[in-house]
């Protein structure tokens, strides 16, 4: 398993929290080396943690990446070698020739029977004969083509000029690492098709990101009462603008209707524009969060008002798995099935202030549609979204299985076990 971010602790971030919770189901099936990269910030500790889990723990240092501002020289000289080589900046940028050096002794001694890449960050270390002597998956915590498109059909990228010359360059990169893995595995369907769309004959499957049901616990009683919660990092640009949307645009209204109605905003590094909502009525930015969950537990509603962005949300996914109810733009709640047919209702849409208004006072005066929304929301996660059931299906493709055949055989054993009585 190559992974360049050191997946340890999994709070630390997204790629953290995949591949923890990936490589903690595996662990427990399979003997695991691990080749990663430590950067100053990771302790004796935290590697002591992730050695528990595996055979092997592999650690180069990670090469320092200049902070210096560039001149137009130097980026005009950038964008002629991605031109030429076809490799994006953020991909070199992490690149060790030690690894490299390391992996290619490793599959020439024929040590291993499987290599995954977790992110595609890593697929720089792939050599493409490699798919003849052992089983090459590459897990896509996110498209690099897709994600830049999509920031310019939002206009939420920084340059724009610069995203619209890359763009078609990260669609030939992406097409070409692909071809050189067995198997290649996505967090939603819309990164499926965009994968799809560049390498047709590929296997591609969709395995979305999970939640830890017992770090997660639903929770016991509704507390009542007019408080809010949004969670986020807020040192990403989608989540200041969708909290600032909310607090601005939003709660001045949700007061007047409801003037003891509070905000807990948790984030534990805010950036300046989040930290001065605080200052409004109501509204608190809480940087030093003990306990997520906790705060979770004690909201009558969390609010998830994204704008821009796209894929499963992974704070929806924990505040549905802890049942507070949730009032989602449908941003927030892409990906998931939330309503609409024979489908319980498991979270209330709103994409205008006036919606958000409507939707918060419809649970703020609704007891049982509270009590409703938790309980399908909880109900999701543990049926779809936990990482165990994310790493039943992980185990299936790096064995080589089906991800189909493995749903219908823990389908089967769930009707045995109901046919026989012995399910809870």
């Amino acid at each position: 398993m190559i992974c360049s971010t050191f997946p340890y602790p999994p709070s630390k971030g997204t790629i953290q929290l995949r591949t923890f919770n990936l490589l903690k189901y595996l662990s427990q099936n399979h003997t695991i080396t691990l080749i990663t990269q430590q950067s100053e910030e990771v302790t004796e500790a935290e590697i002591e943690q992730l050695r528990e889990l595996l055979e092997e723990l592999v650690i180069f240092p990670q090469p320092q990446i200049p902070e210096a501002e560039e001149g137009i020289g130097e980026k005009v000289k950038r964008f002629r070698k991605f031109l030429q080589e076809g490799t994006p900046r953020q991909v070199l940028q992490l690149y060790s020739p030690e690894i490299q050096q390391w992996l290619d002794q490793a599959v020439e001694s024929g040590e291993f029977e499987v290599i995954t890449c977790e992110h595609s960050l890593n697929e720089i270390y792939i050599r493409s004969e490699w798919q003849q002597s052992v089983r090459l998956v590459v897990n896509i915590h996110n498209s690099v083509y897709r994600s830049a498109r999509n920031q310019l059909e939002t206009g939420t990228a920084e340059n724009q000029l610069k995203e619209q010359l890359n763009l078609q360059l990260l669609k030939r990169y992406e097409e070409r690492y692909c071809s050189k893995f067995s198997a290649i595995v996505v967090t939603n369907p819309e990164d499926r098709r965009q994968i799809a769309a560049l390498e047709p004959e590929g296997k591609i499957v969709v395995i979305p990101n999970g939640v830890d049901l017992t770090k997660f616990p639903r929770r016991i009683s509704d507390p009542g009462g007019h408080k809010l919660v949004l969670v986020g990092a807020m040192d990403n640009r989608p989540n200041i603008d969708a909290v600032r949307f909310f607090c601005l645009e939003v709660f001045p209204e949700i007061l007047q209707r409801y003037p003891d109605a509070t905000i807990e905003i948790l984030e534990p590094q805010p950036v300046e524009s989040v930290l001065e909502l605080g200052e409004n009525q109501g509204i608190t930015v809480v940087d030093s969060v003990s306990s997520t969950v906790e705060c979770l537990h004690k909201a009558t509603i969390c609010v998830v008002p994204m704008q821009t962005g796209f894929g499963i949300k992974n704070k929806t996914l924990e505040a549905m798995a802890t049942g507070v109810p949730i009032v989602s733009s449908d941003i927030g709640v892409e990906g998931l099935v939330v309503d609409g047919g024979e489908v319980p209702l498991r979270a209330l849409r709103a994409n205008e202030s006036a919606e958000y208004v409507y939707a918060t006072s419809r649970l703020f005066e609704n007891r049982q549609l509270r009590k409703q929304l938790s309980e399908h929301g909880r109900a999701l996660v543990e049926e779809k979204y936990s990482w165990q059931r994310a790493g039943e299906l992980y185990e299936q493709i790096i064995s080589g299985g089906s991800v189909r055949r493995q749903e219908a055989e823990s389908k089967k054993q769930k009707n045995d076990k109901a046919d026989d009585g012995t399910s809870k």
